[in-house]
């Protein structure tokens, strides 16, 4: 356990970013780790110049090198670990040292992807093996933002080595963590994993990495690590650019020895520079005890986080019948014609108003835009639809916070149709989570916390809806999906259209079951064309032969749409009296009176 005995004898001086250094020597495929197979000679050069530098060890390039990362990839993983841990050995000899860097999944975890503790364990400790294999001292599991991502990496790599492993949190340039005391809180969970050290890298520079590393060594048991950025970064001509002076860099960083890191080195955008300069300064300050300044933590008899009031529709659940009316936005800036139906529909009685985000690809105004107009104008609660294909994991989060402001509490989570079908079928999807992780992210939110474990500083109070087909292809898949969405936090079930009794009775029976409120699909048929097309060309719809043959033989359009309101008004009058919450009405055309015909009959 050289690594361990290392430790015992002072400050552990690290290197810097391979990926830095590999790109000031011209190599520029992404990620970096492919320089193990295509271009060996300059890793190796790296890794020589930071240990001339005067560093005690080097990581290997491997931080991307995990099987989720190159999944779909014609990538030999297990050669590229084995391959980076060689050739860091062969420039550290048999006197310095090297350490197996390994990162995050490159996925949030499930429900928020689909990434299971089962499949990053497989990833993680088949890398761990191959990087034992190639040579390696020890283990750095570095720039993990989720804990829990965390402490599932060091039980992967112990599963399969005895190595002794560091473990690295990455914390964000945030002033109301550090307040919060969040680097404490992480320091005690770290110390309880059994790895020989524990600390932060990455994202923020110095100066802040200060505060953190004065947070953790209160409740540190064990060594603490702190390799910094040497500042932040701009983008340069599409590249990113760190522009730090070593100078600064090394006293800065020598400080935290002060602190209380006994592991010290340099992230994203330092080079050999920087820690040849970090070497002089440690070497030329005299040793002397930790000096830890005092950071005052939140006790435990804090007061209790805020929690938001409930919106109208939460609180109408279960005590009366509720009617959600979905009304189509239209195109464009004008809304005068739309907020009138709309206007219209609330004094018929409906309950929430649905606005949809983009259905079908659609280019329409910002659904939380449209939404807040209606509140602020009309006096009348939205659930906004949420899709998760226009947005990346950061700015869902900001959305939902800056919603939440607005006072749109109630969001249908929704994963989204694909851009190919809509109005600019170039246009690029995100999809960063699906309708379950979004889910998680709203209950998240109403206990206070975003994703990386930040208060958000009160308790949210979302109405998080999610979708449910009754009919649909898969019916194991859809029921499977639900159960998860249930699991993830969901509190509302909306279903897709239906049409027949039977299929109504069984979705109300089925929500029943999970414990969870359903507002059961109506969507009043209009003429034949309509008829034909629900049935025949939207996935998951299925009108039944008697509805459709009588529509077909209606002498008229105005015949037909009778017949498709009296089918909608029965399926509304029996929902509640099955003991249904409440009905999801989508009148075609956003027909304010269509919708009032059927709100009618449901409350008759």
């Amino acid at each position: 356990m050289r690594l361990v005995q290392a430790l015992q004898s002072g400050v552990l001086l690290g290197d810097g970013a391979n990926g830095t250094g590999l790109s000031h020597r011209g190599f520029h495929e992404h990620p970096y780790d492919l320089a193990n197979i295509l271009a060996p000679e300059l890793v190796l050069s790296v890794h020589e110049a930071y240990f001339e530098a005067g560093a005690d060890f080097v990581e290997t390039n491997t931080f991307w090198a995990n099987s989720l990362r190159f999944a779909g990839q014609a990538v030999d993983v297990q050669e590229l670990n084995i391959r980076g841990a060689q050739i860091a050995r062969k420039a550290a000899g048999k006197e310095r040292l090297v350490l197996g860097a390994m990162g995050p999944g490159g996925r949030a975890l499930a429900p928020i992807s689909n990434l299971t503790e089962e499949l990053l364990m497989e990833a993680l400790g088949e890398q761990a093996k191959a990087l034992e294999e190639g040579g390696v001292d020890g283990f750095l599991l570095e720039t993990y933002v989720d804990l829990e991502e965390l402490k599932i990496a060091v039980k992967a790599v112990r599963a399969v080595s005895n190595l002794p492993i560091i473990a690295s949190k990455a914390f964000i340039e945030d002033g109301e963590m550090l307040s919060s005391g969040f680097p404490a809180l992480c320091a005690d969970v770290l110390s309880e994993l059994g790895v020989i050290a524990m600390g932060a890298n990455c994202i923020v520079g110095p100066q802040r990495m200060l505060d953190i590393v004065r947070e953790m060594s209160e409740s540190a048991t064990i060594p603490i690590m702190a390799m910094p950025a040497p500042g932040l970064p701009q983008i340069v001509k599409g590249e990113v650019v760190y522009d730090t002076a070593p100078d600064y860099f090394a006293k800065a960083c020598a400080r935290l020895a002060d602190e209380g890191a006994q592991i010290l080195g340099g992230c994203c955008g330092t080079e050999p520079e920087h820690i040849a300069k970090l070497s002089r300064e440690l070497k030329s300050r005299p040793s002397k005890p930790a000096t830890r300044i005092s950071v005052k933590r939140e006790s435990s008899t804090a007061a209790p986080m805020a929690v938001t009031e409930p919106s109208e529709l939460k609180q109408k659940l279960g005590h009366k019948f509720v009617t959600a009316v979905e009304m189509d936005v239209p195109r464009g800036l004008n809304l005068d014609k739309f907020l009138a139906a709309v206007r219209q529909v609330k004094i018929a009685g409906a309950d929430v108003i649905n606005i949809s985000d983009g259905a079908r690809a659609r280019l329409r105004m910002n659904p939380a835009a449209v939404s807040a107009l209606i509140q602020n104008r009309v006096g009348i609660e939205v659930t906004m639809h949420f899709a998760c294909r226009d947005r990346n994991i950061l700015a869902i989060q900001a959305d939902l916070l800056g919603w939440h402001a607005l006072g749109i509490r109630n969001i249908l989570c929704v994963t989204g149709d694909p851009t190919i079908i809509g109005d600019y079928p170039s246009a690029t999807s995100v999809f960063d989570v699906d309708s379950v992780g979004l889910v998680r992210i709203l209950s998240r939110y109403n206990d206070g916390m975003d994703l990386a474990g930040y208060s958000v500083g009160m308790k949210c109070n979302f109405t998080i809806a999610c979708a449910y087909n009754p009919l649909a292809v898969d019916p194991e898949t859809e029921l499977d999906r639900l159960k998860r969405k249930v699991d993830a936090g969901a509190t509302l079930v909306y279903t897709q259209p239906v049409f027949d009794i039977p299929v109504a009775e069984q979705a109300v029976e089925l929500c029943k079951k999970l414990k969870i409120p359903v507002l059961v699909g109506i969507l009043p048929l209009r003429n034949q064309r309509h008829c034909e097309f629900m049935h025949n060309e939207v996935p998951g719809v299925s009108i039944p032969e008697r509805i459709r043959k009588a529509i077909a033989d209606a002498s008229s359009d105005e015949e037909a749409l009778k017949i498709g309101i009296a089918e909608a008004q029965s399926l509304a009058r029996a929902v509640r009296a099955g003991h249904g919450e409440g009905i999801y009405l989508m009148p075609p055309f956003g027909s304010a009176a269509i919708a009032q015909a059927v709100m009618e009959a449901a409350n008759s």
